[in-house]
């Protein structure tokens, strides 16, 4: 296989109490009992894969698994419902903790008809256009060049007017930035943050951080906790929320983390190999099949929290995340199947090297991995492109 990039996280510390605020656990815990109130809400599975990691000499791998969230194949919908549920509150100046799924609708009703833009490559557009139309508003989503035409069909059955631009993952959100600033009515929801556009990103971190805890608590419920975790990274909404919650729920004990990058959309590497605090941005068409990977630019909140307490960052190849895709479909014998799609299995990509690469001896050294080591993954997505996953699954698409 390809050879990863590493490096240990040397980045001068900031003082990132109020982002890290925002996962505090109690708030957390809030936020799940309000995506309880969806009649669609489930905690997913926490799929513990005993023998590869017997295989491995190590104690326990564990992934928590989002192709059942929602029913929409991925994690994306836990940040969107809580984010527009706060967009409203803001709005009508009420408490957030009173609104839930049975008051959300009658909530936007008094903002009067309003529409949702948002640039995505698949998933959140589609937790978008089906969180507006559970609202009974209208979305408008942009897809950068390059995704599929089923995602985009998947965004439109949710409803919403949907089609592909021309432009990457960043200058898409540019573009439909813009375009909400001339729509009456009209409200930008995006993950990342930027200066002067935070609360709805943060918003959205809120939600995802459920994931987080819940998979915490899965593991609690065995009297277990990781020692390490692996969390894939575009713009760093999930990244930051995960490492936010982790930190803040274990403290001093928190587990050792990877954050984990395509090489072609290396915005977090690039800024920890730069070493002075600030982000870096990457440009160009950032090509992967981990397209909801393929952010070059960033999210401000997520860069706060992840230069200060994540512990090396990382980067594969197309080809690390498709071999990862096969093992997780294919399991070994006594290990449970996950359908997992290519950004979903990166951070599994990365693992499987990390313990079985010979070249990544040090780096199991300094991070302590040992026989006693247990690590939490994040499959946060399915066979959102059915497709293109039977041809890296079936027929070995992306094999080194």
């Amino acid at each position: 296989m390809s050879n990863t990039c590493w490096v240990k996280n040397t980045v001068p510390k900031s003082d990132c109490s109020l982002s890290m605020s925002l996962m505090d656990v109690r708030i957390v815990e809030k936020i799940r009992e309000f995506h309880s109130s969806f009649p669609q809400y489930s905690v997913t599975p926490l799929v513990s894969l005993d023998t590869l990691a017997e295989k491995f000499g190590v104690a326990g791998i564990h992934i928590k698994d989002e192709s059942y969230r929602f029913g929409l194949n991925s994690f994306k919908a836990l940040g969107c419902t809580f984010a527009l549920a706060g967009y409203i509150a803001q709005r009508l100046g009420i408490p957030v903790w009173e609104l839930d799924y049975k008051t959300l609708p009658e909530a936007a009703n008094k903002l009067g008809e309003f529409t949702f833009f948002a640039a995505t490559d698949g998933n959140h557009g589609r937790a978008v256009a089906w969180a507006a139309r559970e609202l009974g508003q209208k979305a408008v989503i942009f897809m950068n060049k390059g995704c599929p035409e089923v995602r985009l069909e998947h965004i439109k059955r949710e409803g919403a007017e949907a089609s592909i631009s021309d432009l990457n993952y960043d200058d898409t959100i540019r573009y439909v930035t813009e375009l909400a600033s001339k729509t009456p009515n009209s409200v930008i929801v995006q993950d990342t943050a930027w200066e002067g556009y935070t609360d709805i990103p943060g918003w959205i971190m809120q939600g995802y951080a459920v994931m987080a805890l819940e998979a915490c608590e899965q593991l609690k419920k065995q009297d277990l906790k990781p020692t390490h975790m692996l969390i894939q990274a575009g713009v760093g909404a999930f990244a930051g929320s995960a490492q936010a919650l982790v930190s803040n729920l274990y403290g001093d004990n928190a587990p050792i983390t990877f954050v984990v990058e395509p090489h072609v959309a290396d915005c977090y590497y690039r800024s920890v190999l730069k070493n002075d605090g600030e982000p870096v941005n990457v440009g160009g068409d950032m090509k992967t099949i981990m397209a909801g990977l393929a952010c070059g630019e960033p999210s401000l909140l997520s860069w706060d929290i992840l230069k200060n307490k994540s512990d090396y960052f990382a980067t594969i190849e197309d080809s690390h995340a498709a071999h990862a895709m096969r093992v997780l479909g294919a399991p070994l014998p006594g290990d449970t199947r996950i359908i997992s799609g290519e950004s979903g299995a990166s951070s599994m990509g990365f693992l499987l090297e990390l313990l079985g690469n010979k070249n990544l001896a040090q780096l199991r050294e300094q991070a302590g991995i040992t026989k006693d080591s247990r690590f939490l993954l994040f499959s946060t997505e399915g066979d959102t492109d059915p497709d293109n996953y039977l041809d890296i699954v079936w027929n070995g698409k992306y094999q080194s």
